[in-house]
């Protein structure tokens, strides 16, 4: 008795023989891949930071003007830990920014010190999070009230607080106004410098304290 064919048989992988263009054989995609190819950040944005009372905001800009507002890489709240996010600052619910047409009409106006979110931390740390720029409020990452862990998992620029669009005759200004990446590694190695400082003079003069009642207890 014959054996019944297999109707799945014509969906089998089949080998093929590299493909051909032209005569030449076509590479496979995998060839072109590249590890250090750069970033979104990278590709589109330049970065520029805010700092206030000592804690650091980027600022990711778009050529069209479009500002992502994210915590600085060495911001204080990342190792403490993100316990929670908000946009309802009080007086104030950012969440609720509804804006229409290509325009953006109807989004609040921010100013660079407004605050624009709070974060808190696992240590009771609670940081008002600074709009860092003059500008329209497009939309907030309400993800992030959800799942304010994702603030530290997600790679630079995914995880942003929100979108700002500044009026154009204002960018020049704003971007005066805020530390180039050069300017914001020099703020680190200078912050450095002076704690390290403030470390040596505390340590020498609890030395020179220790010295002084030893001696006291000697005499």
């Amino acid at each position: 008795m014959a054996a019944t064919a297999d109707p799945l048989e014509p969906f089998y992988f089949e080998h093929e023989e590299q493909q051909r263009i032209c005569g030449k054989p076509v590479s496979p995609i995998t060839d072109g891949f590249d590890a250090n190819y750069p970033s979104v950040v990278d590709r589109f944005f330049t970065r520029f930071y805010y700092i206030r009372a000592n804690a650091a905001y980027q600022v990711l800009y778009h050529s069209n003007r479009i500002c992502l507002i994210c915590l600085a890489p060495t911001h204080p709240a990342l190792a403490q830990g993100i316990a929670s996010l908000s946009f309802d600052v009080g007086n104030v619910d950012r969440s609720q920014n509804v804006v229409k047409g290509k325009a953006k009409k109807g989004g609040m106006i921010l100013q660079a010190d407004s605050t624009l979110a709070l974060l808190t931390t696992e240590t009771g740390q609670i940081y008002k999070i600074p709009s860092c720029i003059r500008g329209k409020l497009v939309e907030v990452n309400a993800a992030l009230v959800a799942e304010p862990k994702l603030l530290e998992q997600l790679p630079e620029g995914a995880g942003y607080f929100a979108i700002l669009l500044p009026k154009i005759e204002n960018c020049d200004l704003i971007r005066e106004s805020l530390l180039t990446q050069e300017q914001y590694e020099e703020h680190l190695k200078a912050t450095q410098e002076q704690n390290t400082e403030q470390l040596k003079t505390s340590t020498e003069q609890k030395e020179e304290h220790l010295k002084t009642n030893e001696e006291m207890l000697i005499t």
